[in-house]
């Protein structure tokens, strides 16, 4: 009996630690499990991304990511104001290095006043050399709400506050089974079996998996795609002020090699986007033969080839050379050499996939009888975390089949 709960969260992510506080907000007499396969909080996405809190500029009026993003910033900034967390609003610019980019930033810029995204203002070279001296741009967009944070440190705290309303988070329990009757669901993990009557699967990069495990089929693949960075040595890190992006390709959901402030101290440079040959697959030689087949088995990725080879044969150029990566990096400020940069992190992007090859740009929340699938959620997920958690328990609730 004791591994009974009214609900149960599976991802120990930032998403899945948002859903559950918020469950436990609005059903504080309601028992409430997190389950998270791994021995700590927060060790894929949430944990391996640059830290940035997005401002809302990029996403299609009225789709979930823009309904989100602004909202959940706010609240994201309320949190860690609340709890002294580490938090910094630092400003990016997005910047044109030449005019053929000067028509999708003024896209750009159209998409970030339509979504309300405050202060944001078209500014000339002139200006743009006063907020980023060493960066070269013909045009710019200035965002004064964009910041940084630390989302390992707001996990952390987010745990404490769920254990403190009388949550229990399970640590080391990989969910393999699932099984569903009509006033619960019986969850299978190596070690033990749960039983919820209704469940969050916010599981990140296998969430088309559990998902799949819970008899529903979902029309999209998650396909992994690693982000590598690199660092600036600390003699150089006075080159970047704040947040520096490029003007993003518009055909994909990627932002581009950018240089990012770190909260903690020092200045990332990245992530490209490069297929990643296992689902956490850190590294260049990481391999699971099992889930490449999953990606190469799919039509939905030989589509996705199909439209974009060139990009992504320069997406592996770029992650296998140096050279290649320092001359992204040097568009946006030319005095970056090679010997300024050192290895750093890498992360995996969990990204949706049609089976017509197009990369699923939005949030994707599905439910089924008892469980509701967080299938897709890319950046700006973990800034708009707590937008979501309060969204998806209201499609919960609005679901009817608890």
């Amino acid at each position: 009996m004791q591994n009974r709960y009214d609900f149960i969260v599976i991802g120990g992510g930032i998403i899945g630690l948002t859903a559950a506080l918020e469950v436990l907000r609005r059903f504080p007499q309601k028992t409430l499990l997190l389950l998270e396969k791994e021995v700590g909080l927060a060790r894929h996405q949430t944990g391996r991304n640059s830290g940035v809190i997005h401002s809302g500029i990029y996403y299609q009026p009225g789709s979930l990511k823009a309904r989100n993003c602004l909202k959940g910033a706010d609240l994201l900034r309320q949190f860690c104001q609340k709890y002294q967390l580490p938090l910094e609003n630092t400003g990016k610019v997005i910047v044109a290095t030449q005019p053929s980019q000067q028509a999708a930033l003024d896209t750009i810029y159209k998409k970030g006043c339509a979504n309300g995204v405050p202060g944001i203002e078209k500014i000339n070279q002139e200006r743009l050399h006063q907020i980023e001296p060493h960066v070269k741009g013909i045009e710019a967009i200035w965002v004064p709400s964009a910041g940084i944070v630390s989302y390992p440190a707001v996990c952390q705290q987010l745990a404490e506050e769920i254990q403190s309303r009388g949550g229990d988070i399970f640590l080391g329990e990989k969910v393999v089974g699932l099984k569903k009757h009509l006033e619960h669901v019986v969850i299978r993990t190596c070690e033990n079996n749960f039983i919820g009557r209704y469940i969050f699967n916010c599981s990140g990069l296998y969430a088309d998996k559990i998902s799949l495990l819970a008899g529903k089929k979902p029309k999209i693949r998650i396909v992994p795609f690693r982000g590598e960075y690199y660092k600036l040595i600390p003699e150089k890190e006075y080159l970047v002020k704040g947040l520096i992006y490029p003007v993003a390709d518009p055909n994909f959901p990627f932002l581009g090699v950018h240089f990012t402030r770190m909260v903690n101290g020092g200045v990332e440079a990245g992530p490209n986007a490069v297929l990643a040959l296992r689902r956490e697959g850190y590294s260049k030689t990481s391999f699971s033969l099992h889930e490449a087949w999953d990606t190469f088995s799919y039509l939905g990725f030989w589509n996705l080839a199909k439209k974009h080879w060139l990009k992504g044969t320069e997406e592996m150029i770029r992650s296998w050379s140096k050279r290649a990566f320092v001359r992204s990096l040097q568009e946006l400020i030319p005095e970056i050499q090679a010997q300024d940069v050192l290895p750093f992190k890498a992360g995996v992007r969990a990204q949706a996939l049609e089976r017509s090859g197009k990369l699923v740009d939005d949030f994707r929340i599905e439910t089924s009888p008892r469980m509701l699938h967080v299938i897709n959620a890319p950046s700006p997920a973990a800034t708009a975390s707590f937008a979501i958690a309060q969204m998806i328990v209201d499609k919960a609730i609005s679901s009817g089949n608890w």
